[in-house]
């Protein structure tokens, strides 16, 4: 069982050639360049494949396969990370809002960073609408990262994640600084990936956002957004598995049986 990322194998999976020393350029530069180059994914999950939370399997995975993950696995990579490289790191748990009118469980984990003084959000573990770059720790200040615009909001103790969409700002997911432990994001890995009612196991999600533009694969439906418009169009199955390829940069062996979901009827 390894206890260190292997940064350089690292670095060249999401194509990074910046500076390692902790500092807050350097954070805003990693989390650009691993949140545009892992895409977020589900598939495993659709699968019924474990979600493994070791760094090794981690690594495997995210790293040498070249695949992608959701939320647990990005960002727990990510914050072995940001340790080896001096960063400290705390993990919180959010509650996602994103997409939901009902209270949903502790199932988003996110990165306090402390660095040059501050206190910092990272996260590259959102998809599509999150982050691309780290946000201060700090209420209502509106943040350009390209061509999308954050912000965080206190509600008592809780921060909420805002981003910007048709001229309001829309809630993406809220949290606490109470810090939790690697068996807390055990338990929530744990239900995320196998709860039959999580959406996860009921929609195939693939997504990666970039400075201009998003580009989202919700079961058989591509969606790419930019700041003025957003187009979509109906895949076959056999488009599927090669928008994986072209778009993501997700290879699938042909053995890899992957039935994207029906439907949801309302």
């Amino acid at each position: 069982m390894i206890e260190r990322p292997d940064l350089d194998a690292y670095f060249e999976r999401i194509s990074y050639q910046g500076q390692c020393t902790p500092s807050a350029a350097t954070l805003a530069a990693l989390q650009l360049a691993h949140a545009t180059h892992i895409p977020f994914e589900n598939i495993d999950v659709l699968l019924g494949k474990p979600i493994q939370l070791d760094l090794e399997s981690l690594q495997t995975k995210l790293v040498v396969a070249r695949r992608g993950g959701y939320c647990f696995e990005q960002n727990t990579l990510f914050a072995a990370v940001l340790e080896a490289l001096g960063f400290p790191v705390t993990l919180l748990l959010a509650r996602v809002r994103y997409r939901t009118s009902t209270v949903l469980p502790r199932t988003h984990l996110v990165l306090r960073v402390e660095v040059e003084g501050a206190s910092w959000i990272a996260d590259v573990g959102f998809g599509g609408e999150g982050l691309v770059q780290p946000l201060p720790l700090r209420a209502d200040q509106v943040y350009q990262h390209g061509a999308w615009q954050y912000r965080l909001t206190q509600e008592g103790s809780l921060w909420v994640l805002q981003s910007m969409s048709n001229g309001h700002w829309k809630d993406l997911y809220a949290f606490s600084e109470e810090p939790q432990y690697a068996v807390d994001v055990e338990v929530a890995n744990h239900y995320t990936s196998t709860h039959p009612e999580t959406r996860f196991k009921k929609l195939l999600t693939v997504q990666l956002p970039q400075l201009a533009q998003r580009t989202f694969l919700r079961n058989n439906e591509l969606l790419t957004e930019t700041a003025t418009e957003t187009t979509s169009r109906t895949l076959t199955d056999d488009e599927v598995r090669q928008v994986l390829s072209e778009i993501f940069g997700i290879q699938l062996t042909p053995e890899t049986h992957l039935i994207v979901p029906p439907p949801q009827t309302h």
